[in-house]
């Protein structure tokens, strides 16, 4: 008999959390005036809201915060970070910063000027928001397939080269400062992008003389899909797969929150000194000195250790099996969700699951406020308000997804933790019907706005 599969790590220290009533919920979620980012961590049992600098560090990246050198230039810190980069991604250079939309903010600057276009898959929501509020527009060259939750596709993170290579041909190089590649693409489910489709993206950039960058925050998850899925890489090391995506690349920006496990912390890594001069500026206004960038020493010691145990096959094999595991337990309660299952978090398509309630009444937003009220679970709305309001017409944007994603912290929760979280989700699919309207916007910010909205139930 095989033996059955078990987590490569073992337990040293719990947090408690707490259960609470359904009146309790009901009142906290009001006071919240629907928003989930509103609520206090205390309020909630099983925490899905995101997966970024929510996960649990090891006892070796423990040790290494406390070897942290806090000096303000010249860190050994920092140049360990920086030599661990270099063995990971094969860039040369790179500057720190305290996130990933911080890296964004810094690279963007150096490139994107009014009138941009940039053309990805699926551009996520700090992505756009930057693009955006730069005047320049984001164009989203996804595969079709990635837009229908039932159907299997090996990546549906792809890009679609036809319509990519319409937008390269159509416009000005001189308009389009670079390509955006999100690795995994969260936006269309935490879907992978395949080397094949890298290297075709690379192919079409050099011929029109245009840059390539990833959204690296979930790398080391791509890289696990492609030696699963690609099976010319099946024998090579997760690690071996990172060097060769980051080779058909000009740069990254990197949300270390994620793959590199940390609570805070992201880099820019590039391969051109120039625009590396260019960005330190930028890095030295809006972060700080180009040797922290916004982080302590601790905390780049932190990311450097957290580096090699993300692209540690074993590791990866664990964690996306536990996201996988929540995948079957709510596709057997007949739940709708994106397939095949993503890397960081399994995505519920609301117009499957409560096709009554219109687009214009948000059903992604009630369905996470039904199940934060049902059983604690606090989880995130990628649906029309993620996606804004026209920048131009201000009407809402109604994406071809409507989703809730459930983003599961690294190394925090068991598989126990798993089994509520179907079965409260089964309870409100079971219900559905009794769930009559959603909600209405009564407050928002002009960008980025799903983080403070307010809401009210119709």
């Amino acid at each position: 008999m095989n033996l059955p599969f078990a987590e490569p790590y073992k337990i040293k220290m719990v947090e408690t959390i707490k259960r609470s009533t359904r009146e309790d919920r009901e009142k906290w979620i009001k006071e919240a005036k629907f928003n989930l980012f509103n609520l206090k961590s205390e309020q909630v049992f099983i925490d899905l809201l995101t997966d970024s600098g929510s996960g649990a560090m090891s006892d070796k990246q423990w040790s290494a915060l406390m070897q942290g050198d806090e000096s303000y230039a010249g860190s050994s810190s920092y140049y360990a970070l920086k030599k661990t980069i270099k063995e990971i991604t094969g860039f040369d250079y790179f500057l720190p910063t305290h996130q990933g939309r911080a890296a964004e903010n810094v690279l963007f600057s150096t490139l994107i000027t009014g009138d941009d276009i940039v053309p990805g898959n699926t551009h996520f929501d700090t992505t756009k928001g930057h693009i955006e509020y730069r005047k320049a527009t984001a164009v989203d060259c996804t595969i079709n397939e990635a837009f229908d939750t039932s159907i299997y596709h090996p990546f549906k993170g792809n890009l679609d080269p036809e319509k990519l290579e319409k937008v390269l041909k159509d416009n000005p190089a001189s308009k389009i400062p670079l390509i955006i590649v999100t690795i995994t693409c969260n936006s269309s489910g935490g879907q992978p992008v395949s080397m094949e489709n890298l290297q075709n993206v690379h192919q079409l950039a050099k011929k029109y003389g245009i840059k390539v960058f990833y959204d690296s925050a979930r790398f080391a998850e791509n890289a696990y899909f492609i030696k699963t899925r690609e099976k010319q890489y099946e024998r090579k090391t997760i690690r071996e797969i990172a060097r060769e995506m980051f080779s058909y690349a000009d740069g990254m920006t990197m949300s270390s929150k994620k793959d590199a496990i940390v609570n805070i912390g992201g880099f820019i890594g590039l391969r051109d000194v120039e625009l590396f001069r260019k960005a330190s500026t930028f890095n030295i206004m809006f972060e700080g000195f180009i040797t922290y960038g916004g982080m302590s020493g601790r905390d780049m010691n932190a990311l450097a250790q957290g580096l090699k145990e993300g692209t540690d096959f074993e590791y990866l094999e664990s964690r996306i099996k536990q996201v996988a595991y929540l995948g079957q337990r709510l596709k057997k309660f007949n739940i709708p969700v994106q397939e095949p299952f993503g890397g960081h978090a399994i995505f519920v398509d609301a117009k499957r699951f409560m096709p009554h309630i219109p687009k214009e009444e948000f059903p992604a937003q009630t369905l996470a406020i039904e199940l934060y009220i049902a059983a604690g679970i606090r989880t995130v709305e990628i649906g029309a308000i993620m996606a804004d309001r026209d920048p131009v017409t201000r009407h809402n944007r109604y994406p071809g997804l409507e989703l809730v994603r459930l983003a599961i912290p690294r190394r925090v929760y068991t598989n126990n933790h798993m089994d509520v979280v179907a079965v409260a989700l089964k309870n409100v699919f079971d219900k559905r019907e009794n769930i009559k309207r959603g909600v209405k916007i009564t407050k928002e910010a002009p960008i980025l706005r799903h983080f403070t909205v307010e809401l009210e139930r119709l």
